[in-house]
């Protein structure tokens, strides 16, 4: 069932489903060998990983978010990675250091080699240790919750290269900023590094508002979801 719910997860955040997108219980029962009973547990964890709603009459739906729910979920994002980076105890120490740049090396290696899937784990990975370092597992368990409710938001942004390089570079930044004790610019970093996925998801969602707006004139119809 796990496994099911993390295949799930990443075609979520890798665009492969899309938000508004029904999962359907036959559907999963049929591409994954399960039963139904099963299929129902799969979207109950993916549900509460906070990636699918359920409305009445329609069923699961890989969640959307109106442009106030992005705006404030990387708010609180933001509020919650700065902290932590702000706990970060300097000199930090060599072996943690170690971790993070071995993360990195294998996060560049399936960059390179267009494995995107390799690339979501390996990222969560980084983070995961990088938050670490803030001595506080309370704060890392927020920051991983959130940054998993963010999952179909990020989609807009992380198969596109430019995007994906830009965050490796910007690892990379995180990690000579660790060794060199330089606290300001690792937290101008962790606040740089939400901002591509976020303003990618207000630009569609603006152009697709904008779009049926302009459909909604030409056909007279002025209800625009």
């Amino acid at each position: 069932m796990r496994r099911v719910a993390d295949q799930l997860e990443e075609q979520i955040v890798l665009g492969l489903l899309h938000p508004r997108e029904r999962l359907v219980e036959d559907d999963l029962c049929e591409r994954f060998g399960l039963k139904r009973h099963v299929a129902r547990q799969v979207l109950s964890e993916v549900e509460r990983r906070g990636l699918i709603e359920r409305r009445r009459h329609v069923g699961a739906l890989v969640k959307s978010f109106s442009a106030r729910e992005v705006a404030e979920l990387y708010a609180l994002r933001e509020l919650l990675e700065t902290d932590a980076a702000n706990r970060i105890v300097f000199p930090v120490d060599a072996a943690r250091l170690d971790e993070l740049e071995a993360l990195q090396a294998q996060h560049d290696a399936a960059a390179a080699e267009g494995d995107l899937r390799r690339v979501f784990r390996v990222n969560m990975a980084f983070h995961r240790a990088f938050f670490a370092l803030s001595g506080s597992q309370v704060l890392v368990d927020a920051i991983h919750e959130y940054e998993r409710r963010t999952h179909a938001i990020r989609s807009v942004s992380i198969v596109f290269p430019p995007h994906l390089e830009k965050a490796r570079a910007e690892h990379h930044q995180m990690i000579d900023a660790l060794r060199r004790g330089d606290r300001e610019g690792l937290i101008a970093l962790c606040r740089a590094h939400l901002v591509p996925s976020r303003d990618a998801y207000l630009n569609a969602y603006h152009q697709r508002s904008a779009a049926a707006a302009t459909f909604a004139s030409f056909t007279g119809n002025g209800d625009i979801e």
